[in-house]
């Protein structure tokens, strides 16, 4: 007599209580049951695709997303508020380092500067006729003056003398002696005022004029250079090379001093700023190869920064990555993915990541398939993945067989059987 799977005998009255479906349910079973019995059939083997774990190298990739700016930009902002009288270039034209951009309205600063020169002109020729033209013949001349003065003097008392002796002598009158006397004392006159122009000529008073000229001088030439780059400030240069982003205004418009007239932009590189975790950041240092994956394909780069401080909010670490933009295909603001080669680890077991399975506890397992064709599960600690391998750090051994495909749902200790593609290495550079 039959029974069914809760031990309940298939009776002729428990057969009776029973539905025609499950009547027939239950004949379907009892003939399969019968036909494995009578044949002698086991249960089919599991088809599965395997590896084995091998030593290979693998790469410690960090990615992470950001947004690309360009490698040095140029607010170009004029110094001096006037209207724009034309512009020179366009959005999105090529300039060089020192290009003229715009010029603005300049009438007023060229008449200064016409004023300015003029005033410098008159310092210096004021400069010349105190120092090089009246200084030296006046000297020259009050020097002479003064002795022509002291010989007249000289001879006016001889001539005293003598006709004072004369007088004595009775050979002349009296009025010849005094008329030589007040000639005398013409001549002293006239020595000493010669001997005080003379002092006033070399004393400090006419170091003074010198030196008030000299500074007139500076002072017209402060002026003029003033009144020249007054103008200067009117002709708009690019201080770097790169393409003119943005222009706001248009001739004519007032262009404010300290506010944006152009923005010229290098991107010959772009420079693709990301955030990483500081755990991260400890093993990145400027000059390892990195990867821009733009829209328009992967361009290779480098870390040129590795910013030294944790940004409060984020807690994470700013790092550059810098790439050539041949093309300018890469533009700047656009979000972008970066990934920086942190670490090459050499002589690590490596198997591909289709051989992990999720583990009901969150961990990580393999199948790993014995000599008899058994799979049994294993759970394994996994290190660095990249580019479909994953660094096992412990759980299995070198030349360990691990299912690759056909592994999920397989129970432990089931029997497999290795098909077509079996029997390869993890990949990678054996080391």
């Amino acid at each position: 007599m039959r029974t069914i799977g809760d031990g309940t005998r298939l009776t002729p009255r428990v057969l009776l209580r029973l539905t025609p479906r499950v009547l027939a349910v239950l004949l379907i079973l009892l003939l399969a049951a019968c036909a494995k019995k009578d044949t002698g059939e086991t249960e089919p083997v599991i088809p599965v695709q395997v590896t084995k774990a091998a030593r290979a190298s693998i790469d410690r990739v960090i990615t992470a997303s950001g947004v690309l700016f360009p490698r040095d930009q140029a607010s170009v902002m004029p110094k001096i508020s006037a209207p724009v009288k034309k512009f020179l270039v366009n959005r999105g034209d090529r300039v060089s380092a020192g290009q003229l951009l715009a010029v603005l309205e300049n009438r007023d600063l060229e008449a200064a500067l016409t004023d300015a020169r003029g005033q410098f002109a008159q310092a210096e020729a004021n400069l010349r006729t105190v120092t090089a033209a009246s200084i030296p013949e006046d000297l020259a001349k009050s020097q002479n003056d003064v002795a022509a003065a002291k010989e007249a003097m000289d001879a006016s008392q001889k001539v005293v003398e003598s006709r004072q002796q004369l007088y004595r002598d009775g050979a002349i009158a009296r009025k010849m002696v005094d008329d030589a006397a007040v000639a005398l004392a013409q001549a002293k006159s006239q020595y000493e005022t010669a001997a005080q122009h003379l002092k006033t000529l070399e004393g400090p008073g006419r170091q003074e004029q010198v030196k008030a000229a000299q500074a007139q001088v500076e002072s017209a030439r402060g002026r003029l250079e003033n009144a020249q780059a007054q103008l200067s400030y009117a002709e708009i240069r690019s201080p770097i090379a790169g393409i003119v982003a943005d222009r706001p205004l248009y001739a004519g418009e007032m262009a404010s001093a300290g506010a944006p007239l152009l923005t010229v932009m290098d991107i010959s590189n772009v420079i693709a700023r990301v955030n990483v975790a500081a755990t991260d950041a400890v093993s990145l240092r400027a000059g390892v190869p990195a990867t821009i994956h733009a829209p328009d394909g992967d361009v290779q780069g480098k870390v040129t920064v590795v910013s030294p401080a944790t940004d409060a909010q984020s807690t994470t670490i700013e790092i550059w990555v810098e790439a050539p933009n041949p093309r300018a295909a890469m533009k700047p603001g656009a979000a972008v993915t970066a990934s920086i080669l942190a670490q090459t680890i050499a002589n690590a077991l490596v198997i591909p990541a289709e051989a992990i399975l999720p583990a009901a506890d969150a961990s990580n397992e393999v199948l790993v398939v014995t000599a008899d064709s058994v799979a049994h599960e294993r759970k394994v600690k996994v290190g660095v993945k990249n580019e479909g391998k994953v660094q096992i750090l412990d759980g299995i051994g070198d030349g360990d067989t691990v299912v690759t495909t056909g592994g999920v749902g397989v129970q432990d200790g089931a029997k497999v059987k290795v098909g077509a593609g079996g029997g390869e290495h993890a990949g990678g550079s054996e080391q």
